[in-house]
């Protein structure tokens, strides 16, 4: 009897898989597709820094501190909201954060003037490094024993994606039909995430063990500190061109506006050729693509400033530097939830916080040497500097992990 009871029970695993597998899959799609909202908002503000300097009355350089303003809104946000978040049901979570991002999206593009906007890209900019925070673990805890690492690469992949189609197309419709008609699209993105999340992610509840001071508890440790600087220092030499690149291709390249969207879904191609790549290299070694995606930043870097002259000879190089830098983000994510041990939340949320650094520092040095005279091909030498600077401070956690006695770190594990 036993015997004839097993076989009969062995068929359902494969349907049982099947309906997990497919759950998770439109789950993941939800919060990639809060990835992409916040991609594009992200960067869409950088195509369209002319318009956005001549709609509300100020310099290209000085609209540049719009983009810091948004980068500054991620950093002040990730900490704070994955403090007081830290106890509330998962679902929830990532729905008000949703609603939140929509509504500064929303304000943004209402703006009436600069001080306005720069406001509502602060309040746009802090829901950010929650929401994929929150988004990574609970991918990581619907995702298949083993797969977690894939679960996470998916849900970043929507900000990939959102640099081959979304900004491109927001960049567009900002050129043709105003820059604020990108403003709302990205607030009528974060609306349709919100419905979806609602109807495909299933209700977490948040680890019971989990609290603010345990959160905060990730701040005590030095390798948390150097993996958040090597990304804030090392990440601004890429935005540090983006942040700029509309003039830099139309007045150095001497190429036509219509050239922008081209040259951003390049970028955009990059991010998610790197993505992919990261993935590979980061079961090779982690350490080794972050000091190697250091080293060929600032070797890519120095040579878009040498092209830049002759036009599309540079379109190659803007998928380079985004390509390195992807590998660049992933494996500082990867490492960054390993270091930050128990503080789950707060370290997931706290790599963007530090790349959002890097939007800020990458915009502010930027335009600094921008309105010094030095014309816009000298953000690519300062970020030249800062992936130097992000090397030395790989070099030093790596130092001190292994006089911690570790060999590799592997986040897989």
């Amino acid at each position: 009897m036993p015997a004839t009871e097993r076989p009969a029970a062995e068929p359902r695993t494969p349907t049982r898989s099947s309906e997990t597998s497919t759950h998770f899959g439109l789950a993941v799609l939800a919060l990639a597709m809060g990835g992409f909202a916040i991609g594009t908002t992200e960067f869409v503000t950088m195509g369209l820094l002319p318009q956005i300097a001549d709609g509300v009355d100020v310099s290209i350089p000085t609209s540049g501190h719009v983009i810091s303003a948004y980068a500054l809104g991620v950093v002040v946000g990730a900490p704070l909201l994955a403090f007081f978040g830290a106890r509330l049901p998962r679902r929830a979570l990532l729905v008000s954060l949703m609603v939140a991002f929509a509504i500064g999206n929303g304000l943004s593009a209402l703006a009436s003037n600069y001080e306005l906007l720069t406001a509502a890209r602060f309040l746009s900019g802090l829901p950010h490094g929650a929401y994929f925070g929150v988004a990574s673990l609970v991918a990581a805890q619907l995702a298949a024993p083993g797969r977690k690492g894939r679960a996470v690469a998916l849900v970043m992949l929507g900000l990939s994606i959102a640099n081959v189609i979304g900004v491109p197309a927001a960049t567009w419709m900002g050129q043709n039909l105003g820059w604020r008609s990108a403003y709302v699209a990205v607030s009528v993105l974060g609306v349709v995430t919100i419905s979806m999340i609602l109807a495909s992610v299933p209700s977490i509840p948040a680890d019971p063990g989990a609290s603010g001071r345990r959160e905060l508890a990730a701040f005590s440790r030095v390798q948390v500190w150097l993996t958040l600087l090597a990304g804030a220092v090392g990440f601004g030499g890429m935005f540090a061109v983006y942040s700029y690149i509309s003039p830099t291709i139309t007045e150095v390249g001497e190429l036509r506006e219509s050239a922008v969207p081209i040259f951003l879904l390049m970028f955009g191609l990059g991010m998610t050729f790197g993505t992919w790549l990261a993935g590979e290299l980061a079961d090779w070694s982690v350490f080794g693509s972050l000091l190697g995606s250091a080293l060929g930043m600032g070797v890519v870097l120095l040579l878009f400033a040498a092209v830049t002259p002759y036009g599309w000879w540079a379109l190659p190089f803007a998928f380079a530097i985004s390509a390195i830098s992807s590998v660049l983000v992933v494996n500082l994510q990867l490492r960054l939830m390993e270091v930050a041990g128990d503080a789950q939340t707060l370290g997931a949320a706290m790599n963007h916080a530090s790349l959002n650094v890097a939007n800020a520092l990458g915009a502010w040095l930027g335009g600094l040497v921008i309105a010094a005279g030095w014309g816009y091909r000298s953000p690519a030498l300062v970020g030249v500097a800062l992936s130097v600077a992000g090397f030395v401070v790989l070099v030093v956690s790596l130092v001190l992990h292994r006089r911690e006695g570790h060999v590799e770190a592997l986040p897989q594990s």
